[in-house]
């Protein structure tokens, strides 16, 4: 079965080369391509592709936004990150948007591909070095209660929203959240959904 991806990368040169390696695999077929954020949702509106393959920093409407628009209006569309950054700023900005994949530039052809077929597949891929990430977090224990204040927290509820489908108050809820944070050492929302990915509390599709 052939996977229809679009190329969405500004520099010619980059494209180029990632669509001859792509079409060089048989099962991928290159549906179109183009060379920032806004040819691409022009494009989407007259094309269907079974993936996007995305760089973020382009010139008009860069990778993140593309995400963000994407996911609003396309929900299943298959979103693959391809950047030259590693950097964690990026890399959970484009989770929560709702990017299915990360990988980096710097990556073994052979990965690119293997990251294209899964994502396309419906599989979450991070590149090695970026789901590391993901592990930083030291193996703190947390009750039964902080776990799922946790989990929805992670998804992005607010305290009211958290104690409705707990059945608890808002002041009970700001009160394990301040507990979680203390026990993880963490401050805000990204570092959260770091701990609760890794333990498997929340998944990149809960994003």
């Amino acid at each position: 079965m052939s996977i229809s991806v679009l190329i969405v990368e500004d520099h010619p040169v980059v494209r180029s080369g990632i669509r001859m390696l792509l079409t060089e695999e048989g099962d991928i077929n290159v549906l179109a391509e183009a060379s920032n954020g806004r040819e691409a949702l022009t494009a989407l509106e007259t094309i269907k592709p079974d993936l996007l393959l995305l760089d973020i920093s382009m010139p008009e409407v860069n990778g993140l936004e593309v995400t963000q628009h994407v996911r609003e209006k396309y929900p299943t569309m298959p979103i693959l990150i391809l950047t030259m950054h590693e950097d964690e700023r990026y890399f959970f900005q484009l989770l929560r948007a709702g990017a299915t994949g990360y990988i980096v530039k710097g990556a073994a052809p052979n990965d690119l591909v293997s990251a294209v077929r899964a994502v396309a597949a419906g599989q979450a891929y991070l590149y090695p070095s970026l789901a590391r990430l993901l592990a930083k977090e030291p193996d703190t224990v947390l009750s039964a209660r902080e776990l799922e204040v946790l989990q929805l927290t992670a998804q992005g509820l607010t305290a009211r929203e958290v104690g409705k489908k707990l059945s608890i108050s808002s002041n009970t809820v700001e009160r394990h959240r301040a507990n979680i944070m203390s026990k993880l050492g963490v401050s805000n929302r990204a570092e959260l959904i770091r701990y609760a990915i890794r333990r498997g509390l929340l998944s990149i599709e809960d994003l």
